[in-house]
């Protein structure tokens, strides 16, 4: 079973599980101030559970590179949208601060 590393937990879960669920599901801050109440629940629009993942995942599908090419996102950055993202082996997250998750500053990492 593969391992989720996120903001100090370990997680399994099966292989080819959502990411997003699976950091809601254990109590992970997905998501930064407001966007906790506004966001789109998953199907890829908002672009607000932008993370870094480190690891092996799905290559990012249409909805995540569409969304990740417009602003505040950059389709060159290393994020990816965790709503979009399937878990396929061992992975790190670590989430940006920004009302998308898109900023400099690091909110939390892997360890915490």
């Amino acid at each position: 079973m593969p391992k989720v590393v996120a903001q100090g937990k370990l997680i399994e879960c099966e292989n080819k599980a959502n990411l997003r669920k699976v950091l809601l599901k254990n109590g992970v801050d997905l998501h930064n101030g407001g966007s906790q109440v506004i966001n789109c629940r998953g199907i890829g629009s908002c672009g607000t559970c932008a993370v870094k993942v480190e690891g092996e995942v799905s290559a990012a599908n249409w909805r995540d590179l569409t969304r990740r090419s417009l602003p505040p996102h950059s389709p060159t950055s290393d994020l990816r949208l965790a709503c979009q993202t399937q878990v396929l082996g061992d992975v790190k997250v670590t989430k940006f601060d920004g009302f998308w998750g898109q900023g400099s500053e690091i909110v939390w990492t892997p360890e915490g």
